[in-house]
């Protein structure tokens, strides 16, 4: 079985949400950190605990500084980014970079958050998506079934 694991990143508050094959829920979860800085150990662990003996492919959400966010900021959000990836590619496996343009489109839900938690809400009603914060879950879930789309 072939498992596809959407990653939404984020220093504070990234997010992976992981689905089967067929599409369906499989696990999900934020990316564990300790003072905006990703715990790498914890994460390739959250990671591998969830995936077991399955193959497994990634999609990282393709991600930028935002206008008028400070030096810090964006040197924090970069690091996590960059420790999101290299987590990744220690499971030598496939894994892809996609804008939110594209993956939005393509899923056909819009810069509005909302839209996505609703949508991962009717494709997965077991998933852990039950507060409004969980909307990074949510992408990540979605992330996970664009790169399913694409490889059917």
């Amino acid at each position: 079985m072939r498992l596809f694991c959407g990653i939404d990143p984020g220093s504070a508050s990234g997010a992976w949400g992981m689905i089967d094959h067929n599409g369906n829920y499989w696990s999900s979860d934020s990316i564990p950190n300790e003072d905006k800085r990703i715990s790498v150990r914890k994460f390739a662990d959250d990671l591998r605990m969830a995936i077991g003996r399955e193959e497994v492919m990634f999609v990282i959400e393709d991600v930028h500084s935002m206008p008028r966010q400070g030096i810090a900021s964006t040197f924090t959000f970069a690091r996590a980014v960059g420790a999101i990836e290299a987590t990744t590619q220690l499971f030598r496996t496939s894994w892809f970079i996609v804008t939110p343009q594209r993956w939005k489109a393509d899923m056909g839900v819009t810069a509005d958050k909302n839209t996505s938690l609703t949508m991962a809400r009717g494709l997965w009603p077991d998933a852990p998506l039950k507060r409004v914060k969980d909307n990074n879950v949510a992408e990540a879930l979605l992330l996970a079934e664009w790169l399913r789309r694409q490889e059917l």
